[in-house]
């Protein structure tokens, strides 16, 4: 046996973190945070761009009361997905990587953050939004750029939605920063 063969060990590791189903998990996972950050980026961007049609009193254009029609922000909850492709990579690697790793414990608590933040503040923001432009678009602002009159409203506070849209467009942009940065723990592996 030569002097410089690697132990078996490192062999089965190596053979198991480079197969094709670990490939695909990994792609899985890459993709579904990347999908993520794209969705809170995509939210503090509207977020922004609704401020700016809103402080102008121009007309609420149609991608934007398409983007806050009511519903789930279901491209943002494929963050939930992220850990658990996570998780599984951690087992398919054949002991090489564990819960143990400063990398991943420091991923997973950043991941947790944003996590919270979006399910937390992110997202119940953003249904307010939807509400509001839901208000204003049938109040006459989407179409007219009049204000709604307070009858139209529902109830709605259509004049608080500027600072909501400056909130909502920090904190998605917050947080895709930090996606990004776990992003760059995960590949760096320190």
């Amino acid at each position: 046996m030569p002097l410089l063969a690697p132990p078996a060990s490192v062999l089965v590791t190596a053979a198991s973190t480079t197969s094709p189903g670990y490939d695909l998990v990994l792609l899985a996972h890459v993709l579904t945070a990347v999908v993520g950050l794209v969705a809170l980026v995509v939210a503090a961007g509207s977020a922004l761009a609704l401020r700016g049609v809103l402080t102008r009193g121009a007309p609420v254009p149609e991608a934007l009361a398409r983007y806050y029609r009511p519903g789930v922000n279901w491209a943002g909850r494929v963050l939930f997905l992220v850990p658990v492709l996570g998780v599984a990579l951690l087992g398919m690697s054949g002991g090489q990587w564990d819960f143990a790793d400063a990398w991943v414990v420091v991923g997973m608590a950043a991941w947790a953050l944003v996590a919270v933040a979006a399910e937390a503040a992110l997202w119940p923001e953003e249904r307010r939004l939807q509400e509001a432009v839901a208000a204003v678009t049938a109040g006459g602002v989407g179409t007219s750029g009049a204000a709604p009159a307070p009858e139209d409203r529902a109830g709605v506070d259509v004049e608080g939605v500027p600072g909501r849209c400056v909130r909502v467009g920090l904190l998605g942009l917050s947080l895709g920063a930090t996606l990004v940065l776990v992003g760059v723990l995960m590949v760096a592996k320190p």
